[in-house]
């Protein structure tokens, strides 16, 4: 017989071949050395503790460096911890400036209509975007392992933003409260990245699951898109709602408002750019194109309407945008007020979104240059950088995938390529913004549409539905989630799904039948290799997952059931009576009191019908909790076996008694 765990589809072979081969597995399983399963040495409890929460919070020993270091040296070293750039610093020389200045000049020439277009996206004034391209790149140059993150405003974090808080609060009716609301949901979003690399926590964002990402940016994509029909359009008076339908059906019932220049004026830039970037993705080298093409597109619809101020009157323009650095906003911080509640949300969906984007995006280009990248240290450099931001106008910030890649490939070399930029920014702020107030707004719906289309990786979706099933079904919920119910809803649902998932595996996990391969000792997955072989009056499985709580009640039933099934197939075929259930426990690699209970449990439900339940290769901890539970002492001398091989040949021979 031969059993599926999926399906429960049941193969049969009749009673002959069953004898036939019993004769020939007891042939081939000759009589082993029995070894003796040992106890893992005494460690005390503390001990224990140690490290447990070593392994926990400490798995890559960060401090193995200063061990056996003179006190200098250690200091030293916990600069360069604490401080990456006094790792670099030393050894710069000009020959990497000249690359880092050409590579900050290519990404500032991307940051500037960006920061301009994000900030609108958030609905914050443009200059508010400019700021947030300043003062975050120098703070993470100082404190970021990463030598290729292009750090400013993104557009998801800032489509999460605007739509949060514009649920309550409209700049246009009040924005001195939604500044306030929005600097202090960029402190919240920082002290809770800064808080996670502090005590790491980093696993905390790991909630959000590959699948749940790609769906959730796919749908916050669309929406953005959708978003900027208002400019692409020149639509005025549009809704406020984030949901496709309301979105459309304003785009339909404004068509008055329509205006021909606008929508000239903003397809053929929206083609220019996406040209531009299929250029760049057809021939990585001319990666420059798709780079300077957002501030091309800039300074020409500049001078366009510049020229044609005088008859081009339905084109809006960003209009008047202040000079100088950014002004302090420690002021704006908002801690009490009834509006706190909606700050302390955005700051936290914000924060988790920005900081899984940013380690990512770091951790891409860092193995593509064999560096490593320390997530603690990336989230407490980006939550630092964002509490600075908090307090000097900006809002948050992370490691955008776009400015990266052209970091990348215009050759930066370390994070001073995220000085050069912040330095060009600091030269608009001070002397060219007068030089934007032409800018028409149609070009920064252009140039978002174009940034956030790459965010709709169909091919990754793709990929989800012909790998795993269930993670496509997270995708596809993530996705309309965020298109049919609310960008915050839409992020909810992708870690509920996400955390689902994981409850679903810890709660229902995979058991096997195990077969023997002819002429060897090996056990394996009788579905997976055809050839194993049945052992007769024995069924061998094996649990590949901890026995937990979440888990015992669910594994006794599935094991029993195993039993029931294995007994119905050989009175079916007149096949000899089972008399072992031999448990692989491998992978089983901790147990609790719930799940010592069950195999006690088991084993007297087993021996009530004249079975035997045996235990192989229990790992360390678990042998220790079986000893110490004294639910060892109840399966005897010949209840627990090193190898199924040995367990079987001892079974079959019959030595080992029940």
């Amino acid at each position: 017989m031969v059993m599926n765990s999926n399906n429960n589809r049941v193969e049969h072979f009749d009673s002959h071949e069953t004898e036939t081969t019993a004769i020939k597995l007891h042939t081939q399983i000759s009589m082993p050395e029995i070894h003796q399963v040992r106890l893992p040495p005494k460690i005390t409890a503390l001990h224990k503790l140690k490290h447990r929460l070593s392994e926990i919070f400490f798995p890559d020993d960060p401090f193995h460096r200063f061990k056996n270091q003179p006190s200098f040296t250690k200091f030293i070293l916990a600069l360069q911890f604490f401080f990456p750039i006094f790792h670099w610093a030393p050894q710069y020389n000009l020959s990497l400036l000249r690359r880092d200045v050409i590579s900050g000049l290519t990404i500032a020439s991307l940051a500037i209509p960006q920061g301009i277009s994000y900030a609108k996206l958030a609905n914050l004034p443009p200059i508010v975007g400019l700021y947030s391209s300043f003062v975050p790149p120098l703070i993470y140059s100082v404190l970021g392992s990463s030598r290729h993150l292009g750090v400013g405003p993104v557009s998801i974090a800032s489509l999460v933003m605007g739509s949060m808080l514009s649920e309550t609060v409209s700049y246009s009716h009040d924005p001195i409260l939604y500044l306030q609301l929005a600097f202090t949901a960029t402190f919240v979003a920082g002290l809770f990245q800064a808080s996670l690399g502090i005590l790491r926590l980093g696993f905390v964002i790991d909630f959000l699951s590959k699948a749940t990402l790609v769906g959730f940016m796919a749908g916050a994509a669309i929406i953005v898109s959708l978003q900027q029909l208002k400019g692409l359009l020149g639509i005025v008076h549009f809704t406020p709602k984030m949901q496709i339908i309301p979105v459309l059906i304003s785009v339909y019932k404004q068509k008055d408002e329509w205006s021909w220049q606008t929508i000239i004026m903003g397809i053929g830039f929206l083609l220019f750019l996406l040209t531009t970037r299929h250029i760049s993705l057809r021939k990585p080298k001319l990666f420059w194109v798709s780079a300077a093409a957002p501030l091309t597109s800039v300074i020409l619809s500049t001078l366009l309407v510049f020229l044609l101020r005088h008859k081009a009157h339905k084109i809006s323009v960003i209009g008047y945008l202040p000079k100088g650095l950014n002004p302090p906003s420690v002021n704006l911080l908002y801690f009490n007020g009834p509006h706190l509640a909606l700050a302390i949300k955005t700051g936290i969906a914000t924060g988790i979104l920005s900081l899984t984007e940013g380690i990512a995006v770091g951790r891409t280009f860092a193995s593509l240059k064999n560096y490593q990248v320390d997530g603690n240290k990336e989230m407490m450099a980006i939550g630092l950088m964002n509490i600075a931001g908090s307090c000097s106008s900006c809002y948050v910030t992370t490691g955008s995938f776009s400015r990266s890649a052209v970091n990348y490939n215009a050759g930066a070399q370390t994070a001073v390529s995220n000085i050069i930029m912040a330095t060009a920014v600091l030269v608009t702020l001070l002397f060219l913004m007068p030089l934007f107030y032409y800018t028409p707004n149609v070009v920064l719906a252009a140039i978002i549409i174009a940034a956030v289309i790459g965010l709709i990786d169909y091919q990754a979706a793709y990929k989800l539905w012909k790998v795993d099933k269930l993670d496509f079904l997270a995708c596809i919920c993530s996705f309309f989630g965020v298109l049919f119910i609310s960008v915050p809803l839409g992020l909810s649902i992708a870690v509920a799904i996400s955390v689902f998932k994981i409850l679903l595996h810890v709660s229902r996990p995979n058991t096997l039948v195990l077969g023997n391969i002819p002429g060897t000792q090996i056990f394996h997955n009788i579905n997976q290799y055809k050839e194993a072989l049945r052992v007769p009056s024995i069924l061998i499985l094996a649990i590949e997952s901890p026995i937990y709580f979440a888990n015992s009640t669910y594994l006794q039933e599935r094991i029993l059931r195993w039993v029931r099934e294995e007994e119905e197939c050989i009175k079916a075929n007149n096949g000899s009576s089972l008399k072992c259930v031999i448990l692989d426990m491998t992978a089983v690699t901790a147990i609790d009191t719930s799940g010592l209970e069950t195999l006690y449990e088991l084993r007297k439900m087993l021996e009530s019908r004249s079975l035997q339940l045996v235990l192989v290769n229990p790992v360390g901890n678990v042998m220790e909790k079986l000893h110490m539970s004294k639910v060892l002492d109840t399966f005897g001398l010949r209840g627990v076996y090193l190898t199924v091989g040995e367990a079987v040949a001892d079974i079959t021979s019959g030595k080992a008694q029940p």
